[in-house]
C-alpha cells in the first residue's frame, strides 16, 4: 500500500486485471485489463474531478437549493454545487475511510457519518469491491446506527473508456431503459418522459455521435439474474465493457462530460449507477426510509468483454 494525496492505494490483481481503490472517499481509481485501460480514472496525487470513480451517500446527483422536509423538520444542506445552487453528491466523497480488509482480489472500507447540520442521522457506510473472472463487483451498505428514520439514497460515479478514440462520439451506447428524466438548467428533473421515438432512446446499440447527455434514466429491462446491463463498445463491435446494475440501482445517469475541464470533455462517459433519481430528498422518488437498525445495500459491476 503507497500513500498518497488520495491516501492509501489498494491494489486488487485478478489474471490480467487490475484496479485501484483509494482511501479517500473509498473511489474507484483506476481499472485495467492488460494494456487496455477500462476506467477514465485519476493517479494517486491528482485532485479528484467531475466524482470520478466517487461513492455518492447519502444521496446521489443533486438536491434542489440543499433543502428538504423531514419528520416535520426543514433541512438545510451545505450548497456543494453553488453554481445551480444545489447539493451535489453527498456527504462522504472527501472523508477517510476505514481500510477494513485488503487482499489481493478483494477491499473492503467503512465510515462513520455523523450527525451534521442538514443531516442529522448516524449511518455506516461500507463498500466491498471484489475482482474476478467476470470484472469488478461493488457493493455500498449502509446502516442506520441512530435512533431515527434516515432518508437515504446511493450512487456512483465511475468514468468509462472506448478506446481506440479520442472521444466517446463514436462510441455504441445501449441503455435499457424505458424512461427519461427531463431535467432543467440545474439538472433537477421536471417530467418523466418515454424515450420512444426520442434520441435518448438507446435500447439498441448505436453511435453517441454529438448528443449531450447528463441525463437520469429509470425504468431499467433487467435479464434474467435481475440486472439491467449499460453497454458502452467501440464502433467496431470488437470490445467493450458492461456495466452492470443489480440490486437497488433501479436508476442510471448517463453524462458525457461536456462541462468538465477542457480536455476531459468527452473522453469518456459516466455511468451512474443510482438506488434513486435526482431531488429525490424533496420528490420521494425511490428514496430509501432507513429505519433505526436497518440496512441497504447496492450491487453493481464492471465487466470488460472481448469478441
Amino acid at each position: 500500500m503507497h500513500e498518497s494525496r488520495t491516501g492509501r492505494q489498494l491494489t486488487l490483481r485478478h489474471g490480467n486485471r487490475r484496479a485501484v481503490i483509494v482511501e479517500l472517499g473509498a473511489a474507484l481509481r483506476h481499472y485495467a485489463v492488460g494494456d487496455r485501460l477500462v476506467l477514465d480514472g485519476f493517479a494517486p496525487d491528482d485532485r479528484i474531478t467531475g466524482g470520478r470513480g466517487q461513492i455518492l451517500a447519502p444521496w446521489p446527483n443533486r438536491i434542489r437549493d440543499g433543502r428538504y422536509r423531514w419528520d416535520g423538520q426543514d433541512q438545510q444542506l451545505p450548497l456543494t454545487e453553488p453554481k445551480n445552487g444545489n447539493a451535489i453528491h453527498g456527504l462522504l466523497r472527501w472523508t477517510s475511510w476505514r481500510i477494513v480488509e485488503a487482499q489481493d482480489d478483494r477491499a473492503v472500507l467503512d465510515v462513520s457519518l455523523w450527525p451534521q447540520p442538514g443531516y442529522p442521522f448516524h449511518l455506516r457506510v461500507r463498500a466491498e469491491y471484489t475482482l474476478g473472472e467476470d470484472g469488478l463487483g461493488v457493493a455500498v451498505t449502509a446502516l442506520n446506527l441512530g435512533d431515527d428514520a434516515a432518508p437515504y439514497g446511493v450512487g456512483q460515479h465511475p468514468y468509462l473508456r472506448v478506446g481506440g478514440t479520442g472521444t466517446v462520439d463514436d462510441a455504441l451506447l445501449t441503455v435499457p431503459a424505458r424512461t427519461r428524466l427531463r431535467t432543467d438548467e440545474r439538472g433537477l428533473p421536471v417530467a418523466a418522459e418515454p424515450v420512444e421515438g426520442t434520441p435518448y432512446d438507446f435500447r439498441t446499440p448505436r453511435t453517441i455521435g454529438t448528443q449531450q447527455l447528463d441525463t437520469p434514466f429509470a425504468d431499467l429491462d433487467r435479464d434474467a439474474r435481475g440486472r439491467a446491463v449499460v453497454s458502452l463498445a467501440h464502433s467496431s463491435g470488437a470490445w467493450g465493457t458492461d456495466v452492470w446494475l443489480g440490486e437497488g440501482t433501479d436508476h442510471v445517469q448517463l453524462f458525457t462530460g461536456d462541462t468538465l475541464p477542457e480536455g476531459e470533455r468527452r473522453r469518456s462517459i459516466a455511468i451512474e449507477p443510482m438506488s434513486c433519481p435526482p431531488d429525490a430528498f424533496r420528490s420521494g422518488t425511490g428514496l430509501v426510509v432507513l429505519g433505526p437498525g436497518e440496512e441497504h445495500t447496492v450491487r453493481w459491476g464492471i465487466t470488460p468483454w472481448q469478441e
